[in-house]
């Protein structure tokens, strides 16, 4: 942990190499993050739990300040989230006319995972607006798998309360998703 805080502290103070040490220190908890963020994604995906960790890291390192270990970890489930939501629209644009030939299949399909994470999206952000910290917390179980404990902890915030914001965005994207 004060490793973690030193590097972090250097980044921020524009060290040159400080941002190489980072990585080591947090891939195996990022990597774990991930591949629990990749477990909701269609098989079909092609980004991987390594893929989707050293992309995060390179949006998170470009040019951001992180005050501590949480709100490193806040900003990676972000960038995970984006990465995520970006390659499902790029799929998604795909499947709407690009490369495709017409088949006729008779009947209307039920939704795919990729228009689903694309609504959770724009749920999300319609939250974000009215309750930033729930919003934040579906944010980091959801996209990055972390526990109501780790959540509360990169948070700074009670489990309670972070429980609380979870269930209040669960109700809320049911209704508004439904």
């Amino acid at each position: 942990m004060d490793d973690v805080s030193n590097v972090l502290n250097a980044i921020d103070r524009g060290e040159p190499q400080a941002a190489d040490r980072l990585l080591p220190l947090l891939y195996d908890e990022l990597r774990r993050l991930a591949a629990s963020s990749l477990e909701n994604e269609p098989v079909a995906q092609t980004l991987n739990a390594t893929a989707l960790v050293h992309e995060a890291y390179v949006r998170l390192v470009g040019d951001q300040k992180f005050h501590s270990r949480g709100h490193f970890f806040c900003s990676a489930a972000q960038a995970m989230r984006r990465i995520l939501v970006d390659r499902a629209r790029a799929r998604h644009s795909l499947k709407r006319g690009g490369n495709a030939q017409q088949i006729d299949i008779g009947e209307i399909a039920a939704p795919d995972s990729d228009d689903r994470l694309i609504a959770l999206d724009e749920a999300l952000k319609q939250l974000a607006i009215d309750d930033p910290l729930a919003a934040r917390v579906v944010e980091m179980h959801h996209f990055v798998g972390m526990s109501h404990e780790q959540v509360a902890a990169a948070l700074d915030l009670s489990v309670y309360h972070v429980r609380q914001s979870w269930n209040l965005a669960r109700a809320w994207l049911k209704t508004t998703l439904s």
